[in-house]
């Protein structure tokens, strides 16, 4: 379907900058058009453009057998926004904002409420190990655009269910205990008391405020993943992006320049980043399985012990291959 819909930009009527720093970006005046596999979103300057671009795509559809689903395509003004793709995209006081939708708002509310119910009877140590993916991901997914107080909410919404989860638990305690139990400052960098934590681990629940936003860097209008002949402008494309990773592995990462010093090879190996929260979640967790922090011994002859140690980011293969002389056992908390 993608490669299908290439050429749409140009259907609907969208013109580019071709020479200068600005090559690639909409001239003035022109509309533009956002795609994900069949959905898109057209944002012009008036009405009757609009109108224009929804009567030459759907000319340009029909010979590829194509059309539009009529129940959802509808012309709005940016005032009232428009959602799409779990984003909502309005212009408030004459400045537009990018900010997760409300219906996306309301679904994570909806799932870590139910998370956390389903997790009565169990210890926080599970609590962690349901929840931190699904707040990984979801704020991973959102990063990129105004997220900060929506981010703030869903950290208030985490609080009073991890309270009322401690509540139930402990239903003879009272609230300084379940308070000195499972909150504290789990994380010393951090000055807040108020974080979710197993006492026996040092395990903490995370914080979706934690997500540093990134703005996202727009696409250039020419560019398309399936053109072979722009791998380069796609590799450095995702080198310049921040993996949304904790950060101890991410100055590992970094320091290493995302190769692992046992193999040379790369680390982190994605031809697209994720487009969903759920697809985030399972690329986080995937990568968290696929590496983990390993003291290694170098300066030291082969076999010997004692050698100084440096914290280094493996690939778990490479690990088991590790000659006996190599120190073993996290260099770093899993959290």
């Amino acid at each position: 379907m993608n490669v299908v819909l290439h050429g749409m930009e140009e259907a609907a009527g969208v013109r580019y900058i071709t020479t200068g720093s600005n090559a690639g970006t909409a001239r003035p005046g022109s509309p533009v058009l956002i795609r994900y596999a069949d959905d898109a979103l057209a944002l012009c300057h008036s009405r009757e453009q609009a109108e224009q671009v929804q009567a030459r795509l759907a000319a340009w559809l029909q010979p590829r057998g194509l059309v539009f689903n009529q129940d959802k395509t509808r012309i709005v003004h940016l005032d009232d926004g428009v959602d799409f793709l779990g984003f909502s995209v309005r212009r408030y006081r004459g400045k537009l904002l990018i900010k997760p939708s409300k219906a996306a708002v309301k679904r994570i509310k909806a799932r870590l409420t139910a998370e956390m119910k389903a997790l009565r009877g169990h210890n926080a140590q599970m609590v962690l190990i349901r929840l931190n993916p699904v707040i990984r991901g979801w704020s991973a997914y959102y990063r990129h655009c105004v997220s900060s107080k929506v981010f703030d909410a869903l950290d208030d919404h985490m609080w009073k269910l991890t309270y009322k989860w401690a509540n139930w638990t402990h239903p003879h305690k009272g609230k300084r205990w379940i308070v000195r139990k499972y909150f504290g400052r789990f994380v010393p960098s951090r000055r807040d008391r108020w974080v979710f934590g197993d006492r026996g681990s040092g395990a903490y629940l995370l914080k979706f405020a934690w997500t540093k936003i990134t703005r996202h860097t727009l696409v250039k209008g020419w560019a398309s993943p399936d053109d072979p002949a722009l791998a380069s402008y796609w590799t450095a494309r995702r080198r310049r992006g921040t993996p949304p990773l904790d950060p101890p592995r991410l100055r590992l990462l970094q320091r290493q320049r995302g190769r692992c010093p046992l193999c040379g090879q790369l680390l982190l190996h994605a031809d697209r980043e994720p487009q969903h929260p759920d697809e985030w979640e399972q690329w986080i967790t995937a990568v968290r399985a696929a590496t983990r922090l390993q003291a290694i011994t170098v300066g030291a002859r082969p076999g010997t012990q004692g050698g100084p140690a440096v914290f280094s980011l493996i690939h778990s293969h490479c690990r088991r291959r590790l000659p006996d002389g190599a120190r073993g056992g996290p260099a770093l908390p899993q959290t």
